[in-house]
C-alpha cells in the first residue's frame, strides 16, 4: 500500500458501531495505516487492528460538539499525507452518507493528494436492523428515504421538501435529529403524516448499549424527553416500526448493555470473546500479556535432545504445549519418540491443545490448578521418576516442589515468556475514558498484575477498581485481591465456558 501509485489517504467507513461490521477492505487499510484519524462515533475496539506504532488522533466530532472543526480536520489530513504517511480517516457509518466525507476528499483533491474511499455500513439501515425494524417490508413500506435531521444552520431555507417527504415515502430515516425532533414531528404532521404513525429513536445503534424509544408522532417527543435520550441517534418513521416487538433480537440477550474487558492473549481470546458477544455483551479485547519466545532456547533444546530420559511430560498451559512442540519439530524430532512418555495436563484447554497435536493425556487435573494436578499425580510417580515441565519463565513453584516431595526428579525449562504489551497503557486510557466498564475479566495472575501495573495510580486505577471483577480461578482471584481488587465472579470450574456462564448468572441476579 505504500508504493508511489497507491493512495496516501484512505477514507474508511467504520460502520455504525459493531466492530464486526467493518468491511474486509477497511480492515486491510487499517492494518496498513501509519496514521489513524478517527471520530468519536468510531468504536475504539477497531484500533486494535492498527499497528501499535501508528499515530492515533481523535478528532472528536459528535452531535455539534466538535473537538476539531471540519476545516481543521481537512488541514490535518493534508498535513499527515504530506508527511508521507499512509493515512486512514476512520469515520462512523459510511463516509458519504451524512458523514461530510465529500468535503474531506474535496480538500484532498484540491491539493492533488491521492485518496481512496472505502464505503462502510451506514447506521441508516444497520441500527434499525439491530433494533428489529426492517426499513422496507412488502406489507408495510416499499420505499425508504434518508434525510438529515440537522441541516446546515447557515442556510436561509430548508432543502427538505416536507410536503413531498411527509407522505411520499414509506419509511423515513432521519440522521442527527434528536435535538430537532419536535420540529421534525411538527413538519411531518403539518404536511399530512398521521399523528398515529409509529416512530422509534435508536441511540448508539449496533453498540451493545443500544437504547430504543418507540411511540407515535403524537407522543414521541415526551417519551424521548422522559428517557433522556440524546445524540447519537437515528430516527425511523413509518409502519415498519410496529414490527419491533416481534422482531427484536439484539437488545434482549443476557448480557445486553454490559461492557466487558477481557485480558487474555490475542491468540487465545477469540472463542472467549465470541461467547460473550453471543450473549449480548460489548466485549473489549485488551490482552495484558504477550506470549514471546524464551530468552534462550538452550535449556529447552537440551531437554528435547534427550527426551527419552524422561518418564513424564507435564504441561501447565496451552502456550507451553504450542511452544514445546513447535520447537520439538524445528529440531527435527519425531513425535514417535514420545511413545512411552506419559503426559499430564492442568486443564481441558491444555488437554485440547495436546490432542490437536496428536498427544493423549493420561492424567488430567481434577481441579484445574497446580494443586489439583499435583493431587491427581499423587501415587503415580515412583521415586526417581524423571519429569519435564516446559512452562513460562515466571510461574508458581507449587507443582515442581510438590512433585519433588513425592520423590520425582523434576526439570523445569523455560518454553516461553509472558510480557506486557508495549502499547498497553495508551490504549487502556482510551478505553476507560470512552465509557465506564462494567466488568474486567482475568484469566491468569499475570493478566492481573500487568493490567494493575498499566493502570498505575490516579484516575486509571480508580476506574479499574470501580468495575466488577471476574477471575477464572482461586489463584487468579487471590492475585486480584492482593492487588486491591474485589472479585465478584469466580466459576466453580476453572474453564472459559464456566466463566462465561458465571458472568451471565452474576448479571442475571
Amino acid at each position: 500500500m505504500n508504493d508511489t501509485s497507491a493512495p496516501l489517504v484512505y477514507l474508511v467507513g467504520a460502520g455504525p458501531g459493531d466492530p464486526e461490521l467493518l468491511t474486509l477492505k477497511g480492515l486491510r487499510c487499517l492494518q496498513a495505516a501509519e496514521c489513524v484519524i478517527y471520530d468519536s462515533l468510531v468504536n475504539t475496539d477497531l484500533l486494535q487492528y492498527a499497528s501499535p506504532n501508528a499515530e492515533w488522533i481523535a478528532v472528536g466530532k459528535r452531535g455539534g460538539n466538535h473537538g476539531f472543526s471540519q476545516e481543521e480536520i481537512n488541514a490535518l489530513l493534508i498535513q499527515k499525507a504530506r508527511e508521507g504517511k499512509v493515512v486512514v480517516r476512520l469515520k462512523g457509518g459510511d463516509p458519504f452518507v451524512f458523514g461530510r466525507g465529500g468535503e474531506e476528499v474535496e480538500a484532498l483533491a484540491n491539493e492533488s493528494i491521492r485518496f481512496e474511499v472505502v464505503p462502510g455500513v451506514t447506521s441508516g439501515y444497520a441500527a434499525p436492523a439491530y433494533a428489529g425494524i426492517p426499513v422496507t417490508h412488502r406489507d408495510f413500506s416499499p420505499s425508504v428515504g434518508f434525510i438529515t435531521g440537522h441541516e446546515d444552520p447557515s442556510k436561509e431555507e430548508s432543502l427538505i421538501a416536507w410536503d413531498k417527504v411527509a407522505t411520499g415515502i414509506g419509511t423515513l430515516v432521519f440522521f442527527m435529529g434528536v435535538a430537532n425532533l419536535p420540529e421534525i414531528v411538527r413538519n411531518l404532521t403539518r404536511h399530512g403524516r398521521s399523528p398515529q404513525t409509529p416512530i422509534a429513536l435508536i441511540q448508539w445503534g449496533t453498540f451493545p448499549h443500544q437504547e430504543v424509544v418507540s411511540g407515535t408522532l403524537a407522543d414521541i417527543v415526551e417519551r424521548v424527553q422522559a428517557k433522556g435520550l440524546s445524540a447519537p441517534a437515528i430516527t425511523i418513521v413509518g409502519d415498519v416500526v410496529s414490527l419491533r416487538d416481534r422482531l427484536r433480537w439484539f437488545d434482549n440477550r443476557p448480557l445486553s448493555g454490559k461492557r466487558i474487558l477481557i485480558t487474555r492473549p490475542s491468540h487465545q481470546a477469540d472463542a472467549f470473546r465470541q461467547r460473550l458477544l453471543a450473549m449480548g455483551a460489548e466485549v473489549i479485547a485488551f490482552p495484558t500479556i504477550t506470549i514471546r519466545d524464551p530468552s534462550s532456547w538452550d535449556a529447552l533444546d537440551r531437554a528435547i535432545r534427550r527426551i527419552g530420559a524422561y518418564q513424564w511430560l507435564v504441561f501447565t498451559s496451552a502456550n507451553g504445549v504450542e511452544k514445546f512442540l513447535s520447537r520439538y519439530r524445528q529440531l527435527g524430532r519425531d513425535l514417535r519418540d514420545l511413545r512411552g512418555i506419559r503426559v499430564a495436563a492442568i486443564g481441558p484447554a491444555t488437554e485440547k491443545a495436546l490432542a490437536e497435536r496428536g498427544l493423549n493425556v493420561e492424567i488430567l487435573a481434577e481441579e484445574f490448578k497446580a494443586e489439583g494436578l499435583l493431587q491427581s499425580l499423587q501415587g503415580k510417580l515412583v521415586k526417581g521418576t524423571r519429569v519435564l515441565i516446559p512452562r513460562a519463565k515466571i510461574a508458581r513453584d507449587v507443582l515442581p516442589a510438590g512433585l519433588e516431595q513425592q520423590g520425582a526428579q523434576v526439570e523445569v525449562v523455560e518454553a516461553y515468556q509472558s510480557t506486557p504489551p508495549s502499547e498497553g497503557k495508551k490504549r487502556l486510557e482510551i478505553i476507560l475514558n470512552e465509557r465506564p466498564l462494567d466488568m474486567i475479566v482475568f484469566t491468569s495472575s499475570s493478566t492481573v498484575t500487568n493490567l494493575v501495573a498499566m493502570a498505575d495510580t490516579g484516575a486509571l486505577a480508580d476506574a479499574v477498581k470501580r468495575c466488577a471483577i471476574a477471575a477464572i480461578g482461586p489463584i487468579t482471584k487471590q492475585t486480584a485481591e492482593n492487588c486491591g481488587l474485589a472479585v465478584h465472579v469466580q466459576p466453580a470450574q476453572y474453564t472459559i465456558p464456566a466463566l462465561v456462564d458465571a458472568i451471565a448468572a452474576f448479571y442475571g441476579k
